[in-house]
């Protein structure tokens, strides 16, 4: 379908992210500074 296609180009985007060492969450990018708020709560 092209909800899954669409998914498939944008996961190609994030993967230079991912190489580089941005970190995910559930599909979405997670910033360092919002990670440690989080793990601090």
């Amino acid at each position: 379908s092209a909800e899954k296609r669409w998914r498939r180009i944008r996961g190609f985007n994030d993967l230079a992210k991912v190489i580089n060492g941005v970190k995910f969450r559930d599909g979405v990018e997670v910033s360092s500074n919002a990670d440690e708020s989080r793990s601090a709560a």
